[in-house]
């Protein structure tokens, strides 16, 4: 059956996950300018040679810059978005009864897909390495390239390892714009400020938000595996669920949710202190992982599972969304 031009270009938007990519755009964008910026704001530096001068610290990475790098980011993780698909497609049809590769896209056409996303990509984050002037750091998205290969065709299928690889995977896309920020910065200020502060404080407060970021994909990870149990199984793979079985998972889950929530308000007790983060992590992050925890215990069918994951993601985007509030906070002065 052949299909039209227009069902395949959905469906390729499909395939790389279009609304994913726009978040991981949105997380790179919220990091630099509602994080990073107002913790430069609010550390005035003396330049060297002028005495007299006091200024605040800025972005050294250009703004054309940080848009390939962020669209080098989102070019990878969509072929690693097609590759999954690609090595998924029996497990797809038991999980979902549908799939895209194999059907409206070809696998040929998927694979070469993914060798140009990937090419792009690689090439783009090399670039940016070579701008900042740690052409190294280009060895960051070969390896991630690589991860997501070795992920969908070998590690998913492993005991717990797949599910660690990808929350590592997410908690790195923050870190990517802190790296790549705070290396020119710590480069030019060390020498041309005499009272340079040092970039440590950038590193503890994005590393906040990928630690959450690793904490809660883990967790929906592990929820997605017990909805796709019967798939997995059939397929022959070791997730927890297939080897441990679902009360072990429910125990695990219940477990790092808890954690996550507890982390928080430490975070929030011992750093911060404020009213509008307490109001915030209470109502649109501590309240949602406690009904994910009550529709794991009581799943009875899948549907209370994808409820649970899919209830999981909106905690992931509302982590995101805080550093909104984050920054306000920081311009104002309360806290650094």
């Amino acid at each position: 059956m052949k299909h039209s031009p227009g069902e395949q270009l959905r469906d390729l938007m499909t395939l790389v996950r279009l609304p994913n990519l726009m978040v991981v755009a949105l997380t790179m964008m919220l990091m630099r300018y509602a994080i990073i910026r107002p913790l430069l704001g609010a550390m005035p530096v003396t330049l060297a040679g002028e005495p007299m001068l006091s200024t605040v610290m800025t972005f050294r990475l250009g703004w054309i810059d940080f848009v390939i790098l962020v669209i080098s980011t989102c070019l990878i993780t969509a072929a690693g978005y097609v590759i999954n698909d690609y090595f998924d497609i029996r497990t797809d049809l038991i999980n979902r009864g549908s799939i895209i590769v194999g059907n409206t896209i070809t696998r040929r056409k998927a694979m070469m897909y993914h060798n140009i996303l990937n090419i792009l990509g690689v090439a783009g984050g090399t670039y940016v390495s070579a701008r900042v002037g740690y052409v190294w750091l280009g060895v960051f998205f070969v390896l991630i390239s690589g991860l997501l290969w070795f992920y969908s065709g070998t590690y998913k299928r492993q005991f717990l390892i797949g599910n660690i690889v990808v929350a590592l995977l997410v908690a790195m896309v923050p870190m990517l714009v802190v790296v790549y920020d705070a290396g020119p910065i710590y480069r030019y200020y060390s020498h041309a400020a005499t009272d340079f502060p040092g970039v440590a404080i950038l590193f503890w407060w994005v590393g906040g938000f990928a630690l959450f970021a690793f904490l809660t994909t883990l967790i929906r990870e592990i929820i997605k595996d017990m909805e796709d149990f019967e798939g997995d199984r059939e397929t022959g793979r070791k997730t927890l669920p297939v080897k441990s079985g679902f009360t072990i998972c429910r125990v695990v889950v219940v477990v790092l949710t808890l954690m996550t929530i507890l982390l928080l308000y430490f975070v929030w007790f011992r750093y911060l202190n404020d009213r509008i983060t307490l109001i915030y992590i209470s109502l649109l992050l501590a309240l949602p992982m406690a009904v994910v925890i009550y529709r794991v215990i009581t799943a009875g069918e899948k549907q209370h599972l994808h409820f649970a994951s899919r209830l999981m993601k909106l905690v992931m985007l509302f982590g995101i969304l805080y550093s909104l509030v984050a920054g306000a906070i920081i311009t104002s002065g309360n806290i650094l």
